[in-house]
């Protein structure tokens, strides 16, 4: 009775009391103003703001672009000799005038030699002198910085940027090509070990059972095999060429990337919308390549970014000692060979390569940290 009385308390209303709002517009859902962002759109998103990450990633295609193009730079061939004009220092246009990279090296000599020098035009500064004794007999002994360019006697107007080698190849130019060797040989075993581990990690992971039992033994027994001492053996019993080097790094180098897919593989097959396609009918292939593979995609990059770095190392150490890439054709390690025979007269024959293979592992790795948290979906929205 009493919700009987509250309702009849209620105020009556008639359909006069009531007036169209907007009547001469259609009201509708706003459209979202933002931009769609998809996952490699926000992973390089993500990837640009780790700036350690992205300088590197600059640095990388510079060195790139330079072993491209660098051997280009210079009109010298990489194999072109001039004994006359070997060992000279790094004359780089610009910084020659700041008494950096000038041409110069410095000596010591008897005060006859510095006087022929200073007459010749060679001598470029005396920077001291001690008197040195020989039995009963003293000679003066000075220190001198020499104009080497002047010395050799080459054409004015002609630098070497880094110098060159005791047979008087242009460093810059070889050390370019060097660098292409490397990186094209790292390329092409990166891309093969990838390959095959993305096959054989793909059917260990999706069909599992016997399958992935003997593939991970096999893999097991493969991955026990010391890398360096097969890769010597190979080299050494089939010669030193390309082909042979390529071969000998694929033996083993796929291993890691299939126990990476197939990590991949059994994590992601068990997941709703793979069941949901399987009883949908979707055949194995197109639930590996089309569902499970993609969302392995993120640790692959960063696999292959790694591995790039151990690749060069590995050919490079083979170079330096004489079971790698052969002369005349240069290479990195080829290069840090022969500066490491003239380091204490000539230390610029391996502080270039040097430096270069330390800025290229260096970049790599970073590289790959930011690639990695880039492709890491419990990284987004940071």
């Amino acid at each position: 009775m009493e919700n009987r009385k509250n309702i009849d308390n209620l105020p009556q209303l008639t359909p006069e009391d009531f007036a169209l709002v907007q009547s001469e517009h259609m009201i509708q859902d706003e459209t979202f103003k933002t931009e769609s962002v998809g996952f490699a759109k926000d992973a390089w998103r993500r990837f640009v703001r780790n700036r350690m990450s992205f300088v590197s990633f600059l640095i990388l295609a510079f060195l790139i672009l330079m072993s491209i193009v660098g051997p280009s730079l210079q009109p010298f061939g990489f194999n072109q000799q001039n004994v006359k004009e070997q060992l000279l220092v790094p004359k780089i246009p610009g910084l020659e005038k700041l008494g950096i990279a000038d041409g110069t090296r410095t000596q010591i000599m008897s005060r006859a030699n510095a006087d022929k020098y200073k007459a010749e035009g060679i001598l470029v500064k005396e920077l001291g002198s001690e008197i040195v004794k020989q039995g009963k007999k003293e000679t003066e002994m000075v220190t001198v910085k020499l104009d080497t360019y002047k010395e050799k006697k080459v054409p004015a107007g002609q630098y070497h940027l880094f110098g060159t080698d005791n047979l008087g190849r242009d460093l810059f130019v070889r050390l370019w090509r060097g660098a292409r060797v490397s990186l094209i040989l790292a390329a092409v075993v990166v891309f093969i070990n990838t390959f095959i581990g993305l096959i054989i990690g793909s059917v260990m992971g999706y069909f599992g059972g016997v399958v992935d039992l003997i593939g991970y033994r096999i893999m097991e027994i493969i991955s026990g095999i010391p890398t360096l001492i097969l890769l010597i053996i190979i080299v050494s019993t089939f010669g030193q060429n390309i082909g042979v080097i390529i071969l000998s790094f694929v033996l083993t180098g796929w291993v890691g990337t299939a126990s990476l897919i197939r990590a991949q593989f059994y994590k992601y097959k068990g997941y709703e919308y793979v069941l949901a396609s399987r009883t949908m009918g979707a055949s194995d292939a197109s639930l590996i390549f089309k569902h499970i593979l993609p969302n392995a995609i993120g640790p692959i990059i960063t696999s292959v970014s790694l591995a790039v770095p151990g690749v060069i190392m590995s050919e490079s150490f083979l170079s330096y000692l004489g079971l790698g890439v052969q002369p005349p054709e240069p290479a990195v390690g080829n290069l840090l060979k022969e500066g490491q025979t003239v380091l204490l007269n000539y230390p610029h024959l391996l502080l270039f390569p040097a430096l270069f293979i330390c800025i290229l592992m260096l970049c790599f790795n970073l590289m790959g940290n930011g690639l990695r948290d880039a492709f890491d979906p419990t990284m987004r929205g940071q």
